[in-house]
């Protein structure tokens, strides 16, 4: 982990809540902007499928957008980079089994989905990582998940068991669905730049960041994720930058939202338990439960009017606000209003850029299409 991430020992610290599991909590009081963890990724891998017609346009390492001089892989010719300095992670084992499992490719791979393709690229780097550094494959072991075995890892068990040259450790049907199970809860997705006439971005890379991981869900974060994956630089590009989207007192948790915060309660219920497993119960949630269904659509385009008022949590038992006014609530339209982007399409979150010495930031930057603009309210959540 790099300097953010030991940093981050001295702002959060991990503990365990009831009902929620292992969770991250504010080792002191935390500022609206604040940087709180960057971290990078203990593992990546391209989102798009093994049979991919044309290949991914992004280099293999940093999944920046290729450019004319970029240089293809001469052993595999499977994958390119865009610089020299970007070749390291394609090791000879990754390259050899690539070879191999393209090789065998349009056999294995010609009635399977997307998903399963994509699945193969995981368990190669996941694999690889066991090769090239075991003490990191053991940190991905140590994440939660717990996989059985099913079809699917069967399959690419069967499949890569077959192809991969020899490893430090033996691939198993267990391994393989236990790997799977550790990607499922705990990958993120670098998406591809926003664009206000897509309305949904796709992924054009998976990681893994473990400490980001311990991160629990809540419907409304007082945390938000950035990338830049397109940024500048030679390194660094494929961080995760956590930042603080208003101030926080010392034991509160500290969480995000694992997707755009304007879903309505039904939609957010069943995203949660088909990809993580559980159904939310934070304030917002309990709140919205006892709502019609007319009231959870408005909720989702914005235009809702919330006449209830959330309850303020105890202190380090929840995320939510970290509102001490009068009254003890904080409505959802306030949230909406103050730190949801309001470009088209963008669902993105807007939080404080990081302050400068005393004085707080009242620029608000979204962490999907990057605009900024002051904030209007002012003064801090």
């Amino acid at each position: 982990m790099n300097d953010g991430g030991a940093k981050s020992e001295t702002l959060l610290q991990v503990t365990e809540i009831n009902g929620r599991g292992r969770s991250l909590v504010a080792a002191q009081p935390l500022r609206g902007g604040q940087v709180i963890l960057r971290e990078s990724p203990l593992l990546l891998y391209s989102a798009f499928p093994f049979l991919s017609s044309p290949p991914p346009p992004y280099c293999d390492h940093c999944f920046r957008l290729l450019s004319q001089s970029s240089q293809r892989c001469q052993s595999c010719s499977l994958v390119s980079f865009c610089s020299p300095n970007c070749t390291s992670s394609h090791t000879p084992w990754l390259c050899e089994s690539l070879r191999r499992l393209h090789q065998s490719s349009s056999a294995a791979f010609a009635d399977q989905s997307p998903e399963r393709q994509v699945q193969a690229r995981f368990l190669l780097s996941a694999y690889n990582l066991a090769a090239a550094s075991p003490s990191d494959f053991q940190i991905l072991l140590s994440l939660q998940g717990n996989g059985d075995s099913t079809s699917d890892s069967g399959f690419l068990h069967s499949l890569l068991s077959a192809v991969c040259p020899p490893l430090p450790v033996p691939i198993s049907p267990e391994l393989t669905a236990a790997l799977l199970a550790k990607d499922k809860v705990n990958g993120f997705g670098l998406m591809e730049p926003f664009s206000v006439t897509n309305e949904k971005r796709s992924v054009r890379a998976y990681g893994i960041y473990p400490k980001t991981s311990f991160m629990n869900h809540d419907c409304l974060p007082n945390a938000c994720r950035f990338d830049y994956v397109d940024s500048g630089g030679s390194d660094g590009n494929t961080d995760i930058i956590i930042r603080m989207i208003h101030d926080v007192p010392q034991g509160r948790e500290v969480c995000l939202s694992y997707f755009p915060v304007n879903m309505n309660y039904s939609g957010r219920q069943e995203r949660l338990l088909e990809d993580y497993g559980f159904r939310c119960e934070c304030d917002r949630c309990k709140v919205e439960a006892s709502w019609s269904e007319d009231e959870n659509e408005d909720m989702e385009e914005m235009d809702g009017e919330d006449d209830e008022e959330e309850e303020e949590m105890e202190e380090g038992e929840g995320c939510g606000d970290g509102v001490d006014d009068d009254d003890s609530s904080f409505p959802h339209a306030y949230f909406f209003a103050r730190y949801m982007c309001e470009k088209e399409n963008c669902f993105g979150t807007l939080a404080p850029l990081p302050p400068k010495g005393l004085d707080a930031s009242r620029l608000l930057e979204c962490n999907v299409c990057g605009s900024v603009k002051e904030d209007e309210v002012g003064g801090n959540a």
